[in-house]
């Protein structure tokens, strides 16, 4: 008994560290795979044990969300479902009665409000009892109703996604492996729980409804179908749904199991509920599973194969990433042969070794993934030289993941993609620089460092001779680069390649220390993270790099190439210069905080993210509030106002 305690105690521990990455962080330290198998062995201990211990996340369901946005708690618990992997188990658990089957979207599920035919508020899921208070990200939403025909008080449930398609989209706009997004139920989430909502209008979210909670007035015939239907005529698009009874649902699960193949919204099971609304209701709930609805994951199609090697990939940013080599296997129709380990971290919990026999499986039958490892030899080496440039190595502990670094500033891979990265669209925006182009630049000395591009004029016979050269490709090349010179301060810094530093926190922080470089260059992580959306991660980072000298040598050499361009102010409105404001809350006159920041900073003024001895107001609608914003304002005597008192004392 104390043995089995114990591994239940270790495998709370683990699950929950694992929820916490999964809900709160948008990153995954496990497979689902993995996550699913000690969750049922976790399970199966408390069933032979007889004990449910309190923190267990067989009682408590998912994990609260970050405190970054307004939070709400839901009229009624969103619990989770209790699921099966088995087609005659979903059968038997029909009781001869129909049901309604339908999709499990994977994405970010959120409960929508309307009163008087108007979308009043949307919150997300959060841990089932709070969630986070989202509603000018959902008017984003590209097929979401703002207003309806009915006018009574309606409360649905759906899933925020992003298809295959849209995550492709965006990921090929990022032109760095590492920092391309690994999932589009990641992306969707980081896009819906956005301070900025122009963010979320950009990514393409969508919605669709999988449950109605509340329609005042309104007779749905004790049918869960006919509920669907009236969400319909609202104008909602809803998760595909099929009427099932114990004669058809094995050949619906198969029509389900074959269009997954090529269905672009991500999909991680079915779900089956009661069609009789009222006899699904009868049937209550346990302390976590209500029992009208049974969740169904697709039995994963695993095969046995042998590891034959780990291909490491390095990147700009010097991050060396462990790929999977193994015998080809043929999974969910297609040929298989490489899976991504992600970080080292894994490497180990798997223990790898060349020779292993190994399961793989696609998660969500799309991303190859391995399972298990069968054999755990562990004797993987991890290189202490970069697989490019032959230099140095380190391991590294990020975000307590152990990851390999090349330490070689001078590293051929990350010259070529930090160059790629400086001359892309989003960046100084050169055409003619292919990697392939920058790779022959670069070994035949041409490129040192970035200003040096400004003067590939030197090497114009060099060039005109190359190979996919000429006199008019050179042309076309040089009008490019003499083009690039006028540009903006974001599009030098999202260029400069600065680890996790995006086209919008370049903007952010440009916007904050008011277009200047020298600011910036001179900015404490303190003054960096008092940036509303940077936080402390990018703050250290962007103040690390400004820290190293060759690297401002080198913004000083590129500074004498450009000409920044300043955005205009016009005269005789900076009547908020020099004053620092913070914001937050939901808003009543401006449809979000980006709005509202955008006409303060248009006045001289600044919004930072956090309440200081500087602050000259807190500006939240909520003044009773008891938000860490609002006890920092009270401790510092910082004035809380409302937002019609801001509007009147500053905006006249």
């Amino acid at each position: 008994m104390t043995d089995k305690k114990q591994r239940m105690q270790e495998l709370i521990g683990i699950l929950k560290e694992a929820s916490k990455a999964y809900y709160a962080e948008d990153r995954e330290i496990m497979s689902n795979f993995e996550y699913d198998k000690l969750y049922d062995e976790l399970e199966q201990l408390e069933r032979e044990t007889g004990i449910v211990l309190s923190d267990s996340p067989t009682v408590n369901v998912g994990y609260e969300s970050v405190d970054e946005l307004p939070k709400e708690r839901h009229e009624s618990p969103m619990l989770s479902l209790g699921k099966t992997k088995s087609r005659e188990e979903l059968k038997d658990w029909l009781l001869g009665r129909d049901a309604l089957l339908s999709w499990k979207l994977d994405g970010l599920t959120v409960v929508l409000t309307y009163r008087g035919g108007k979308l009043e508020k949307a919150v997300t899921r959060g841990n089932g009892e709070i969630g986070e208070v989202i509603t000018n990200n959902a008017r984003t939403f590209k097929n979401l109703p703002l207003s309806i025909a009915y006018d009574g008080e309606l409360v649905l449930r759906g899933e925020a996604v992003i298809t295959y398609t849209d995550f492709e989209k965006i990921n090929e706009q990022i032109p760095e492996a590492d920092a391309k997004y690994k999932n589009p139920r990641n992306l969707c989430s980081g896009s819906v729980r956005q301070l900025n909502n122009e963010i979320t209008a950009k990514r393409n979210v969508r919605f669709y409804a999988f449950s109605l909670v509340k329609a005042e007035g309104v007779d749905f015939k004790n049918s869960r179908d006919e509920q669907f239907k009236f969400l319909e005529k609202q104008g909602f698009e809803v998760v595909e749904r099929k009427m099932v009874n114990p004669e058809n649902i094995l050949e619906t699960i198969d029509y389900f199991a074959e269009k997954i193949q090529t269905y672009d919204i991500p999909s991680d099971g079915l779900v089956l509920t009661f069609e009789d609304i009222a006899y699904g209701e009868s049937l209550g709930r346990t302390a976590k599973f209500p029992r009208n609805a049974i969740a169904f994951k697709w039995a994963d199609d695993i095969r046995e194969t042998t590891l034959k090697e780990v291909e490491w990939s390095a990147s700009r940013t010097g991050l060396i990433n462990p790929v999977a080599i193994f015998e080809p296997v043929e999974l969910e129709g297609t040929t298989v042969s490489r899976a991504s380990v992600h970080n080292i971290s894994i490497v180990e919990e798997l223990g790898l070794g060349i020779g292993d026999r190994i399961t793989v499986y696609k998660a969500n039958m799309i991303i190859p993934q391995i399972a298990e490892n069968l054999t755990r030899s562990g004797n993987l080496m991890i290189p202490g030289t970069c697989p490019v440039c032959g230099g140095k190595t380190e391991i590294r502990n990020v975000n307590e993941t152990k990851t390999l670094y090349c330490i070689n500033p001078e590293c051929a891979a990350k010259k070529i993609k930090a160059f790629t990265l400086f001359v892309s669209r989003d960046a100084l925006n050169m055409d003619g620089l292919s990697e392939a182009t920058l790779e022959k630049f670069i070994s035949m000395g041409f490129i040192h460092e970035f200003a040096d591009l400004f003067h590939l004029s030197d090497y114009k016979e060099q060039i005109v001779e190359m190979e996919g050269f000429g006199e008019k490709s050179y042309h076309n090349l040089t009008y490019s680069i003499e083009k690039a010179k006028e540009t903006t301060l974001p599009r030098l810094i999202y260029g400069l390649g600065i680890a996790n530093i995006g086209v919008v926190n370049a903007k952010l922080l440009s916007r904050h220390f008011d277009y200047s470089m020298e600011a910036m260059m001179e900015a404490t992580v303190e003054e960096l993270s008092a940036v509303e959306g940077v936080g402390e991660v990018i703050a250290g980072a962007f103040a690390e790099y400004m820290s190293k000298e060759e690297n401002r040598a080198q913004i000083l050499r590129l500074m004498k190439e450009l000409t920044i361009v300043i955005p205009k102010v016009e005269e005789g409105t900076q009547s908020l210069a020099g004053l620092s404001f913070v914001v937050t809350g939901t808003l009543n006159h401006y449809n979000s905080r980006n709005e509202l920041k955008e006409e303060i900073e248009a006045k001289g003024g600044k919004v930072t993210g956090s309440v200081t001895g500087k602050t000259e107001c807190l500006i939240n609608n909520d003044i009773t509030s008891s938000s860490s914003k609002n006890k920092k304002a009270k401790e510092l005597g910082v004035p809380i106002l409302s937002e019609d008192d801001f509007l009147a004392k500053y905006m006249q």
